[in-house]
């Protein structure tokens, strides 16, 4: 087992370590400077998703709305709750800068893996979609590259589907035995029945039980934030000060400087939004809209509400607290969050933040879940194969969340993010020409007045495209659309 452990640990030091960071700062950059900054113009038509005014509905079809926010419900997490808290803790207040910049630049990359899912998504036996980096690596690049959606798709189901399912579960057993005197058994009992009872519904009710739980996880935990930042009102203005002035070593809060907060911000930045990550996409295929962009565009809108409002929300609780004290070694993780809200409103707060952890695990452990069988459809469509992957998350969550330490033997699934994400880059940059064209495509329609654009695959007969996964979209008309016309129901 100590041979296993060096190895994955060499593998982890060589992909976060050196690597895949930069990496993803840069590409972020050419993604953003190449589109035009492809994400500040359209961000006004993110918020559209959510006003009503986005893409139409389809009866028997995963909405754009539902697929925006099962992806929220999987980028929101521990990441937004602890992750915030050890980066200031070893960074400083500036790595909550640096955390802002890389979420502003991987608005434009996860705009393009998502797009890109989108264009070469196939349509599944039960009428719905299925697509993401396997798909595009597939049918974008071709046959020649079938080894490499392989070593995607392994990577996906070894970090997400198993490890990071069991890391969730044990983070809810740990929370609920901590705040209420709960066994880990019992916890991990209730949270296997109910993991259970959403997985054997399929992408449909995943999508379903996303549209209850996240808005109430995400707007309930944003409250709690408002109310401290008006308690510390006057307070506000001097903590976003701090964080700028820290960010650029103008004030040094740690001993590292500014190096420290840069490489914090920019570190757990992308563990919480999974720009570049190539676990988004997976979800934002299933969506029916009439472009691919439209659901790439949504998709950014999922980078901006897990970093610019959820870790912002957590970075103010605790900078405007008095538990952490800059420069010094002592509580971090998600009890540094959880004391810094009890400083603020009482000791009951630390009952809500258990009860928002739960949430957030949940809604990613059925996220990690849907990721882990669309992995399994690059090798098989068993139904058996299916059940035998749904019936091994089940009991992991149940393994995770009943022993404290069952999850040290899941120390593969970092290394194995950081390969799928490396694969899933080199992928985005070779199809990121086919990506533009779908862009300026885009683009071209809305100049000339079509209010929500229509994609025509027979625009792009020379990739290799699913027709039916777009034949119910109505077609593009030359003058302004106004979006009222029936969207015909599957057969």
């Amino acid at each position: 087992m100590s041979y296993f452990e060096a190895l994955f640990n060499f593998i982890g030091d060589g992909t976060w370590g050196w690597s895949l960071i930069p990496f993803l700062v840069v590409l972020g950059l050419f993604f953003t400077l190449s589109s035009g900054f492809v994400q500040f113009r359209f961000f006004k038509r993110m918020f559209r998703v959510l006003t009503g005014k986005g893409e139409p509905q389809a009866a028997g079809h995963v909405s754009s709305r539902e697929a925006l926010l099962v992806s929220v419900g999987g980028r929101v997490g521990g990441g937004n709750i602890a992750g915030v808290a050890v980066a200031i803790t070893l960074g400083g207040p500036g790595a909550v800068f640096w955390m802002w910049a890389i979420a502003l630049v991987g608005m434009a990359t996860s705009l393009f893996e998502c797009s890109l899912a989108q264009l070469f998504k196939r349509s599944d036996e039960d009428g719905t979609y299925r697509g993401g980096p396997a798909q595009y690596i597939l049918y974008g690049l071709g046959d020649q590259f079938r080894w490499l959606a392989i070593v995607y798709a392994v990577c996906l189901i070894a970090a997400f589907a198993l490890g990071f399912n069991a890391f969730q579960g044990n983070t809810v057993a740990g929370a609920v035995q901590d705040s209420f005197g709960v066994e880990r058994l019992w916890t991990g009992l209730a949270l296997a029945v109910v993991t259970g009872f959403v997985v054997y519904g399929g992408i449909k009710r995943i999508a379903q039980v996303a549209d209850v739980v996240v808005p109430i996880m995400a707007v309930g935990y944003l409250a709690m934030a408002v109310i401290v930042m008006l308690l510390n009102i006057l307070e506000l203005p001097g903590v976003i000060y701090a964080i700028v002035t820290s960010a650029f070593g103008f004030e040094e809060a740690i001993g590292g400087g500014m190096g420290a907060a840069v490489a914090q911000g920019l570190r757990r930045g992308l563990f919480s939004n999974e720009a570049g990550l190539g676990s988004a996409p997976n979800v934002a295929a299933v969506a029916y809209v009439r472009h691919p962009i439209s659901q790439g565009i949504v998709q950014s809108l999922s980078v901006f509400i897990d970093t610019m409002i959820i870790c912002s929300c957590t970075a103010f609780v605790i900078l405007l607290g008095d538990v952490y004290q800059p420069g010094t070694e002592g509580i971090d993780g998600v009890v540094l969050t959880q004391q810094s809200l009890v400083s603020h409103v009482g000791e009951w707060s630390q009952y809500f933040l258990t009860a928002a952890i739960l949430l957030f695990a949940f809604s990613s452990i059925i996220y990690n879940y849907y990721l882990g069988e669309n992995a399994l459809s690059v090798f098989t469509n068993s139904p058996v194969s299916r059940h035998v992957l749904r019936i091994a998350i089940i009991g992991l969550v149940f393994l995770g969340s009943s022993a404290p330490g069952a999850t040290a033997v899941f120390f593969f699934s970092d290394p194995m993010m950081g390969i799928l994400a490396l694969v899933n880059l080199l992928a985005i940059i070779m199809l990121f020409p086919v990506g533009l064209r779908v862009l300026n495509d885009y683009t071209s329609q809305l100049e000339k007045g079509v209010e929500h654009p229509v994609f025509d695959p027979a625009k792009f007969s020379d990739l290799n495209i699913d027709a039916t996964a777009w034949d119910q979209v109505p077609h593009a008309s030359p003058g302004p659309d106004t979006g009222t016309e029936a969207i015909p129901t599957p057969s």
